[in-house]
């Protein structure tokens, strides 16, 4: 059996203003640290016989972490685009809204729609690209979700819409 697998789909290009501000500081924070680490990485090489130098070997296995991660900022930024202004009718749910819900035992949960580089469960930040996001897509308040999960329909209803960033 092989263990290859097909590509995951691209996740969505956008995001929020506030949400490329945080990955510019990202990248910027992990070139300063890239330089302390190469910095610490030349200190360990010049120390000796390094097949056996811990310190080396966990530099360098750290530097190759912040790289992977550059690489991965730099081409994301290029690509994402925000999407930060208001839209044509704030009464309805779109990219940046801020949904409060209610489940069917009256319980209240609250969402923000974000990019796939945003997503936070604790702050409640959800992908655009996640099915609850995209059953929520273009419903106004007091409309009626259902979203499909593997335990059967989760049905839930908006409460409220707000656009914070915009």
């Amino acid at each position: 059996m092989s263990r290859w697998r097909p590509p995951s789909p691209r996740s969505s290009p956008y995001i929020t203003a506030g949400g490329k501000r945080r990955l510019q500081e990202e990248l910027a924070g992990l070139w300063r640290r890239r330089r302390e680490v190469t910095a610490a990485v030349t200190a360990a090489a010049a120390e000796g016989d390094r097949s056996e130098n811990a310190e080396y070997i966990y530099r360098k296995k750290q530097l190759r972490e912040i790289d992977r991660r550059l690489r991965y900022l730099q081409k994301r930024l290029d690509v994402v685009q925000v999407a930060g202004h208001a839209p044509g009718d704030p009464a309805r749910i779109y990219f940046g809204a801020s949904v409060r819900l209610e489940e069917k035992g009256g319980t209240e949960v609250a969402y923000r729609i974000v990019g796939a580089d945003e997503i936070d469960p604790r702050h409640g930040f959800i992908s655009v690209d996640s099915p609850v996001a995209r059953s929520m897509l273009g419903k106004s308040i007091a409309d009626r979700i259902e979203v499909p999960t593997p335990e059967g329909p989760r049905r839930l209803r908006v409460l409220a819409i707000d656009y914070p960033d915009a």
